[in-house]
């Protein structure tokens, strides 16, 4: 779905770009100069190359490096570096009443705005830090007795996994993990590897909606009408997927969805988002206490004591950016930039993807492997010699490097990435550089 205010060319038009700041950051802000620059640019009369050439010149990354890890976290464009430096230098007036009084009310916009692009009531969205602290709330706050089970893969992120070891060390849970599908045809294997493991006990489910070590997407709806029609929670890990391809609540289907911002909303670092459908939140406990009045509050979620106002605000020009460019749009050009490198290795003899090419189960993250290479290795002579950043994977099921481009990655890099491999793949590595 292309954002109401972009047109037919998808080029969005001055006036309504900055109607559209003006509805997601307050008036004031459409008149901040980086605000006006990108309206007056985006606006402009241009081919998709010269668009994207701008969204590149609109991060400050440097191109010493070719980043192709943006899956862990993103860099931000500049309007959001310099709200939030904008935000923190207001909150260093007069500290007690600017951030209590004057910024911190104003995170309610941008609730109301999360809440838009995700397709949900502005009540069942909080605001936090991370998808890590989205889901321990989550994780944690759900009432369970000795012996219920909770149900995730073994390609389920660790620090969740750590998070359910604790709870069965001092509860006596039980934690069972149904081994993921790698590269599935049918995104049907996974759904019914999650109907396998349900037993009688089975109270609650885990899945991520992008896996972090294959960038596989999976069939989250499906998955949460098998628990909802046997009563169970299913959580869903959206640390991946938000803002990365366009889906709202509905397509989901789900009562429970936490994400990072920073990742792909390119919001400030250490900024994140938890959905409870309304009719859930009083029965999950808060991570940090709450007064008992708030005990149907999605805020209650929030309590965590002071902490500052700058990065909160600057999410509303994330959001402006994310808008700005479409989510259609933005999900195009990362398969496009995807499908660039991975067409080229695909048919390289010792190439092994772990990640099915297809758009309807990956965008912009994939997980490749050569044959007879150790991934960590591989990862330190792209860094080493070529100054290409990316992730090594080591994981029982899944031995390799992750890969992902952002919107400000160019085909160049693209390119030159997937010519270093070709020759790795067809050579090997070279022996270590003595000096």
């Amino acid at each position: 779905m292309i954002d109401d205010f972009m047109n037919n060319d998808l080029t969005p038009t001055r006036r309504a770009f900055l109607a559209n700041a003006g509805s997601v950051l307050g008036l004031a802000a459409a008149t901040v100069p980086a605000v006006q620059a990108l309206a007056k640019e985006l606006s402009a009369p241009r081919s998709d190359d010269d668009f994207w050439s701008f969204v590149q010149q609109s991060f400050s990354s440097g191109r010493g490096i070719i980043n192709l890890n943006n899956g862990g976290v993103s860099p931000s464009p500049r309007i959001v570096t310099e709200a939030v430096e904008r935000y923190t230098w207001e909150q260093e007036d007069t500290t007690a009443y600017t951030m209590w009084q004057i910024l911190e009310p104003q995170s309610e916009r941008i609730r109301t705005e999360l809440a838009a692009l995700f397709g949900c009531d502005r009540e069942e969205i909080a605001i936090t830090r991370n998808a890590s602290e989205s889901l321990e709330i989550l994780l944690f706050g759900l009432d369970l007795q000795r012996g219920d089970e909770i149900l995730t893969t073994t390609h389920d992120y660790p620090r969740m996994l750590t998070t359910l070891r604790q709870r069965e060390q001092r509860e006596g849970i039980v934690l069972k993990q149904v081994k993921m599908p790698v590269a599935p045809k049918d995104p049907g294997e996974i759904t019914r590897a999650f109907e396998a493991g349900i037993t009688s006990k089975t109270r609650v489910i885990l899945v991520s909606h992008v896996v972090f070590l294959t960038g596989q997407i999976t069939p989250v709806a499906a998955i949460c009408d098998l628990g909802r029609a046997r009563g169970i929670d299913v959580f869903v890990d959206g640390a991946h997927s938000f803002a990365h391809f366009p889906f709202i609540r509905d397509q989901l289907r789900c009562d429970y969805f936490a994400t990072s911002l920073h990742k792909w909303l390119f919001a400030p670092k250490g900024t994140g988002m938890l959905y409870v459908k309304r009719d859930r939140i009083e029965r999950l406990w808060p991570l940090m206490a709450a007064e008992q009045k708030h005990r149907t509050d999605i805020r209650k979620f929030e309590e965590i004591g002071t902490h500052p106002a700058a990065p909160r605000l600057a999410i509303g020009e994330a959001i402006l950016f994310h808008r700005a460019i479409g989510a259609e749009r933005k999900a195009a050009r990362l398969r496009t930039l995807a499908r660039r490198w991975e067409t080229r290795l695909r048919d390289v003899p010792r190439v092994r993807f772990y990640t099915p090419l297809d758009d309807a189960q990956s965008c912009a993250i994939a997980t490749v492997d050569i044959e007879g290479i150790d991934p960590v290795a591989l990862q330190q002579h792209l860094f080493k010699d070529h100054k290409i950043f990316v992730t090594p994977i080591v994981h029982d099921d899944v031995r390799g490097i992750r890969v992902t481009p952002s919107v400000y990655t160019t085909f160049d890099e693209i390119d030159r990435f997937a010519e270093v491999m070709e020759r790795i793949a067809r050579n090997g590595l070279p022996p270590p550089s003595l000096l």
